[in-house]
């Protein structure tokens, strides 16, 4: 089932390098993040906080600890079957939130969204048919 899972599901999305890109983030970040909280490093990636020995791992002075640095997170190579060599640290997690959150921003859609408050949906907007009826929703609305 896993291997299903990886071809399936993984390996298309790998192909658009902006979604690569997203995921060596996520891995940094989502799985295995830390970050500071006043003088001390706290982790906070789901990866981290279910296994205790990468946790103590982690939090000793045998990884490399680099700044959160998203241009440099996408591009970095990791080991998925032992603990990592190399683990980026945010300033805190407000910090690691915002800087995912924007460089989620720059990765180009070809499609916009939209919540119907009508119908408690959210509608993909992919083509000017779509953006035109919303349109003319809106201007029914208003006018």
């Amino acid at each position: 089932p896993d291997i299903c899972h990886e071809l399936l599901g993984h390996v298309p999305l790998f192909s658009d390098r902006s979604f690569a890109q997203f995921s060596q983030i996520y891995w940094f970040t989502v799985e295995f993040g830390l970050c500071k909280q006043g003088d001390s490093i706290k982790a906070y990636g789901a990866g981290l906080l279910s296994s205790f020995g990468e946790l103590q791992y982690c939090l000793s002075d045998k990884p490399k600890l680099l700044p959160l640095e998203l241009e440099k997170t996408a591009i970095q190579n990791y080991p998925v079957t032992e603990f990592q060599p190399l683990y980026y640290v945010a300033e805190s997690f407000n910090d690691a939130k915002e800087k995912v959150r924007n460089f989620a921003a720059t990765i180009p859609r070809p499609f916009s969204v939209h919540y119907d408050p009508y119908t408690q949906r959210i509608e993909v907007l992919d083509n000017t048919q779509q953006l035109k009826i919303l349109a003319d929703s809106i201007n029914s609305e208003i006018g």
